[in-house]
């Protein structure tokens, strides 16, 4: 697939969504690092199936609040994480 520029674009958001899904029965639980709302309903899925673990968002006020809602209490931003994580 090619963008207007005609540069090659991947699509790699519906890719992670398939490769979540078909292996599925192949990892007890999933651990989402986005913060695209692409990713709304793969979340809600995995959580139907209690499969997901956490959604991992890089930045609270750049997160999707389609990503928000459908995470409900299984979403943590690192913005929250910098003095866990921080080499001091």
């Amino acid at each position: 697939m090619t963008d207007l520029k005609g540069n090659i674009k991947g699509n790699i958001d519906a890719d992670l969504v398939l490769k979540a899904i078909v292996e599925i029965d192949k990892y007890e639980k999933a651990v989402i690092v986005s913060d695209d709302g692409d990713f709304y309903s793969l979340v809600g899925y995995l959580k139907e199936r209690n499969k997901l673990e956490l959604v991992l968002s890089p930045d609270i006020k750049n997160c999707s609040k389609l990503l928000k809602e459908s995470a409900k209490e299984k979403i943590e931003y690192m913005n929250n994480l910098r003095e866990k994580l921080e080499y001091k």
